[in-house]
């Protein structure tokens, strides 16, 4: 069995977790602009160094809590059809934007991008983009069962199948009534169907 050698930083789960929480509550609360290492460190009950060991900056340590926060909570539905799988997908879409912290913290992740061109980017491929593969992938599954036409335009699909989710939540602030789901799946489903119309 390997031994970690002398001197090496043993990054323990239990930790990682306590100061993901701490980040994500940090960020809730005080905004990107206004969060601060120390703040973290001091809510996560460890040292600063805690958080050096893992990332080079307060940046480095918001794209990589928020990323996995986010890349883990995209849905890789497989039930066998369409339908069932983008339920479980949109669903999954709006956990992920009604949850209590990150609903607070992605306006200004939004306003961020938008302040700060590089930061956007990174955004864009770090959570968008993996968030994406995993919309493509359950979109030619479907293909491949015969359900979606061959020729299916996988860009539009994949804004068609995300956006309505976003403006209604996000921008407007609406709520998704209990049977917005079903509906919204319906709707989708007629609009990937004429895609190839």
């Amino acid at each position: 069995m390997a031994r970690t050698p002398t001197g090496a930083a043993v990054l323990q789960p239990e930790v990682t977790q306590a100061i993901t929480d701490a980040v994500l509550h940090e960020l809730a609360e005080q905004g990107y602009g206004r969060l601060s290492m120390e703040a973290v460190a001091k809510r996560a009950g460890v040292g600063k160094s805690a958080l050096y060991r893992r990332w080079r900056s307060k940046d480095e340590m918001i794209a990589a809590v928020v990323t996995e926060f986010s890349v883990t909570r995209a849905a890789e539905a497989d039930t066998g059809s369409l339908r069932g799988d983008l339920r479980q997908t949109m669903q999954s879409l709006i956990d992920w934007l009604t949850h209590p912290l990150f609903s607070r913290i992605l306006p200004d992740l939004v306003a961020e991008d938008a302040r700060n061109p590089d930061h956007g980017r990174d955004t864009r491929e770090n959570i968008g983009g993996p968030r994406r593969e995993v919309g493509e992938a359950m979109l030619r599954r479907a293909i491949t069962r015969g359900e979606l036409p061959e020729d299916l335009d996988m860009e539009m699909a994949l804004d068609v199948l995300a956006a309505p989710i976003y403006w209604r939540l996000v921008v407007r602030r609406a709520e998704a009534e209990p049977d917005y789901v079903e509906r919204l799946v319906a709707y989708a489903l007629r609009a990937l169907s004429a895609q190839g119309g």
